[in-house]
């Protein structure tokens, strides 16, 4: 985890300022007039993630123009829409752990977990409003529903047990590659409004945002607690079929999908369950599958910034799309 964050240390130096004027418009975002509110929020900011999506929006605002007050008030609102629907996460997936911390439902119960994540939800209504426009209104406000579809498509799919590949694709773009997605393109929107640099930094982000989850679930099966911060083998458990998973089940033998069946069956899935899932997923190639599959849309992302001049921004865009692909287990 700690290589992980010098990495990105050396990424986002030469936006270092520009994540300042982020951070400050970020916690004022998130400042009511109720105690609780603001206790759950310093909680929730001493414990914040690698800022991954502000991080993107102002690196794509600075590769195709110079940031404004906008793109900080932008960046602030992608980050308060993903933290709100991570809240929203944990109390549907009955979460133990975040970023290695409690879950906001483990100390202040459900309840008030599902009205922290409604509350910053509507301050990105509001904050919305301040930045004036409607172009980013628009886009923000379809990507919010996208994340919500999603994670719905997402429980159906399991629910039903028919997932497939071309399903997954779908399920994994609403649910996390479309915020990745518009983390970039605001920032081209606020700094540029060239419709080629809105169209470049959408599908640069929309790439590595399928990289991006992909290799979160492959941190499911293979990562450690103490790499990932969260449950290990939780999407295993709770029966979400990813994508090594689903290209094992579809190249494998009759005793191979009887064997997965009676696995996935089990309600309380042990840690010999789990093993026995991975050995057989690593035997029949599905790992393999989804770290090549990491490759081609990592390289799908860099093919649509590869347009631009060379510069310290466009070169720590490239360092993430690596950073992602390295992201130790």
């Amino acid at each position: 985890m700690q290589e992980d964050f010098k990495t990105l240390k050396h990424i986002t130096a030469p936006i270092f300022e520009d994540l300042k004027i982020f951070e400050k418009e970020f916690r004022e975002a998130m400042q009511s007039e109720v105690r609780l509110v603001n206790t759950i929020g310093k909680y929730l900011i001493r414990h914040k993630g690698k800022n991954i999506r502000p991080i993107l929006t102002i690196l794509s605002a600075r590769l195709t123009g110079k940031p404004t007050l906008q793109s900080y008030q932008a960046a602030a609102m992608i980050e308060l829409l993903h933290v709100a629907t991570l809240i929203h996460d944990d109390v549907v997936d009955e979460a133990e752990k975040r970023r290695g911390f409690l879950a906001l439902n483990r100390i202040w119960k459900n309840k008030v977990a599902v009205l922290m994540g409604d509350f910053l939800l509507s301050k990105v209504l509001i904050n919305l409003i301040r930045i004036k426009d409607y172009e980013a209104l628009e886009l923000l406000s379809l990507t919010a529903e996208k994340l919500s579809a999603g994670e719905i498509l997402q429980i159906e799919k399991s629910m039903s047990k028919s997932m497939n590949e071309e399903v997954y694709y779908e399920m994994i773009y609403q649910k996390t590659a479309s915020l990745v997605s518009t983390s970039c393109e605001i920032g081209a929107i606020t700094a540029s409004k060239k419709k080629d640099d809105r169209k470049n930094l959408a599908s640069f982000g929309e790439n590595l945002g399928m990289a991006f989850q992909i290799k979160d679930d492959l941190f499911d099966l293979l990562g450690s607690a103490g790499n990932t911060g969260k449950d290990v083998a939780a999407d295993v458990k709770r029966n979400m079929v990813t994508l090594p998973l689903i290209h094992s089940y579809s190249h494998s033998s009759k005793a191979g999908i009887k064997q997965i069946k009676r696995i996935l069956r089990n309600k309380h899935k042990t840690g010999d369950d789990v093993q026995e899932l991975k050995t057989f997923i690593h035997d029949t190639g599905g790992f393999k599958y989804a770290k090549n599959k990491i490759d081609e849309f990592s390289s799908k992302a860099l093919d649509a910034i590869h347009v631009y001049p060379d510069s310290v921004y466009k070169d720590s865009l490239t360092d993430l799309v690596a950073f992602n692909v390295h992201r130790s287990y």
